[in-house]
């Protein structure tokens, strides 16, 4: 018989703004983790559902559980790394990712996040992405706004500006496609042939969601399996910058509901919610 995580206390929305600085910090910790590990000795293993998993993955997961359990240790917490056997969750819990990308920290590539995400009642209320390669941060709470956040090398804050999604341009005007670069699809593919003037932008991991809640990308669309973790901090974010996360019918993406080893069968990340199904 498997089992879930007791249910967390409902944290409320005021609640997660007050917990949101302390929760960049452990997320720019966790970030400052993966980059102190020397990629050109990389053990890489393959866990039992063939997708990587590095001494990065871990350093960043020791350090985000060592700091909720300080921060909040009343709220359950799953990640990538720590699944529990049960996949239903009731009241308040956190999903993490500690290394979004694991692929492309391999190949070297920069994008690569940190993703920890607080969902309330199956809805994500808080998301922060951090970037540590590239010196970004994208935060933000649901109804209170969302922020960017530049960072040093040294992961202190230099700069921060509030954030906002963008209208979806005009019929016949270009607009901006953000696609995974390791998991596409010919169903995708063909969402995007559908609307005409689409300009792909080829990005790893959740940066893409970043992008759509900066305004400087429209749709995101994965139309296959994807894990919870990978994009509940996300969700969290696009709403809080005025976005919509939806499947392709326009019904909301739920999560800690019970979807078979977290997966969710397929999301679009709309930065119009106008432009969504049904709206």
């Amino acid at each position: 018989m498997t089992t879930s995580p007791r249910p967390g206390p409902n944290v409320t929305r005021d609640q997660a703004v007050q917990l949101l600085d302390d929760l960049t910090a452990l997320t720019i910790e966790a970030g400052r983790a993966i980059l102190a590990i020397d990629r050109s000795g990389l053990a890489v293993q393959g866990k039992a559902d063939g997708s990587p998993v590095t001494q990065a993955d871990l350093a960043a997961d020791r350090v985000i559980a060592a700091g909720l359990a300080a921060l909040c240790p009343a709220i359950p917490v799953v990640s990538e790394e720590r699944a529990p056997a049960g996949t239903e969750l009731a009241g308040s819990f956190f999903l993490i990712d500690p290394l979004d990308g694991t692929k492309e920290f391999i190949a070297g590539r920069d994008e690569f996040t940190v993703n920890i995400a607080l969902v309330v009642d199956g809805s994500p209320l808080l998301g922060i992405i951090g970037a540590p390669a590239k010196g970004v941060l994208w935060r933000g709470v649901a109804g209170a706004g969302a922020e960017r956040l530049t960072l040093s090398a040294d992961g202190a804050i230099t700069d921060r500006a509030a954030i906002r999604t963008r209208p979806l341009p005009a019929a016949g005007q270009p607009w901006v496609a953000a696609v995974s670069r390791s998991h596409g699809n010919a169903r995708t593919e063909a969402f995007i042939d559908a609307r005409p003037g689409a300009e792909r932008r080829t990005l790893g991991s959740a940066v893409k969601l970043g992008r759509i809640a900066e305004g400087s990308a429209d749709i995101y669309p994965r139309l296959g399996p994807t894990s919870e973790w990978d994009i509940a901090a996300g969700h969290a974010l696009v709403t809080a910058a005025g976005g919509v996360v939806t499947d392709c019918s326009g019904a909301a993406i739920r999560y800690g509901i019970g979807h078979p080893q977290f997966l969710v069968p397929e999301f679009i990340a709309w930065g119009d919610p106008a432009a969504a199904p049904g709206r």
